[in-house]
């Protein structure tokens, strides 16, 4: 019996498994050091920002950020992209509000939201996969028609007083420590997110569709069924991101998380993600979450303005699109100045003689001339 099969079967998982760590070895390492560098740096040079006090206050921040990237990471993978995910809370968190103020529980608001958000994805999704809109375009439009929405259920009123049970656990940490509740449930959904792009056929089909989505649909992928999924995965995200932030602040407004969907873009372009697609890992998109966002945090305890923050964002989301497509085409060219250039033709070693004397005549079969 052959072993050539199985031998090969194993080498194949074997090659998935050695290609994160050789990514880590580009960007995303950049990212990493860059993001210690910052918080070691923030540390000791702005005053309360190395307190366990601002760290709870800094998690809390990053928390809505990083939810978002997550489906947004596999969105932009798969050469899509959906900047409608800030609205989409706004949406859902004046649903809540709506809902609480004619008395509906919480136990039914919170799955309603995300529920709602879900369907706000798919529709999103439709018109991408169905009527074949860029995604772009869609989702741009779409970010003012949910915010809009939004301003015509609340107006410019506010819905507080949410049950304070839900509040005090959203703001609350894990017994005497400064870990707040929401860190487990968050790093649950990381790994989750995680395993699915870098260790299922799921996440390797969302990098041959960024790579070639034509190529992808020739080789079986259900390409139009998948990304149909994501926007639905990530509008349910987003319902999800939606009711923790009308728990924490105890407010639903319309205008919760406005422009947020800025620094998510910022953070899942800085943390590796191609704008193309077909390339990114999610250990990158964590750590361009924690240094956009310990970034802002640091500048908001400087006294730095809320504009001053948004130029930041935009530096830097210009930077993250900016920057790897200047080093790959460095990169290029030092690769081909170090290739050794092509021999030239060599000559044969012992050229065969020449004929000496004039060539005999043809003869016939009968052997006259």
């Amino acid at each position: 019996m052959s072993t050539e099969a199985p031998t090969r079967a194993t080498r194949a998982p074997l090659r998935e498994a050695l290609r994160l760590p050789r990514r880590l070895a580009g960007w995303d390492a950049a990212v990493v050091v860059l993001t210690v560098l910052t918080l070691v740096v923030a540390s000791g040079t702005v005053e309360e920002f190395g307190t366990t006090r601002n760290a709870t206050f800094l998690i809390l921040d990053l928390a809505p950020v990083l939810l978002l990237a997550l489906p947004m990471t596999l969105i932009v993978v798969s050469g899509e992209i959906d900047l409608s995910v800030a609205s989409t809370v706004g949406l859902t968190s004046a649903l809540m509000g709506e809902l609480w103020a004619n008395g509906l529980p919480l136990e039914t608001i919170i799955p309603l939201a995300v529920l709602a958000g879900a369907v706000l994805g798919a529709f999103n999704g439709l018109l991408v996969t169905v009527l074949g809109l860029p995604s772009l375009a869609v989702t741009i439009g779409t970010l003012a028609l949910y915010r809009g929405l939004a301003y015509v259920l609340l107006g410019d009123t506010a819905v507080a007083d949410f049950a304070r049970e839900y509040t005090r656990w959203t703001i609350g940490s894990l017994g005497d420590s400064w870990v707040p509740n929401v860190v487990p449930p968050i790093l649950l959904l990381v790994t989750v997110f995680a395993l699915v792009l870098h260790a299922t056929p799921v996440g390797r089909s969302l990098f041959a569709m960024g790579a070639n989505d034509t190529a992808a649909a020739f080789a079986g992928i259900p390409v139009e069924r998948t990304k149909f999924w994501l926007y639905v995965v990530a509008g349910a995200v987003a319902g999800l991101v939606g009711a923790y932030w009308t728990l924490r602040y105890s407010t639903a407004r319309a205008d919760n998380a406005e422009g947020l969907e800025l620094t998510v873009v910022a953070a899942v372009l800085l943390g590796g993600v191609s704008i193309y697609g077909g390339r990114g890992t999610l250990l990158g998109v964590v750590a361009g979450v924690v240094l956009l966002t310990s970034l802002q945090n640091a500048l908001r305890l400087a006294k730095v303005s809320a504009d001053a923050l948004t130029v930041v964002t935009g530096t830097l989301l210009i930077l993250s699109v900016l920057l790897p497509n200047v080093t790959a085409a460095l990169r290029a060219r030092l690769a081909r100045r170090a290739a050794p250039a092509a021999p030239p033709p060599r000559e044969p070693a012992h050229p065969a003689p020449a004929p000496r004397g004039p060539a005999p005549e043809p003869t016939r079969r009968d052997g006259t001339p």
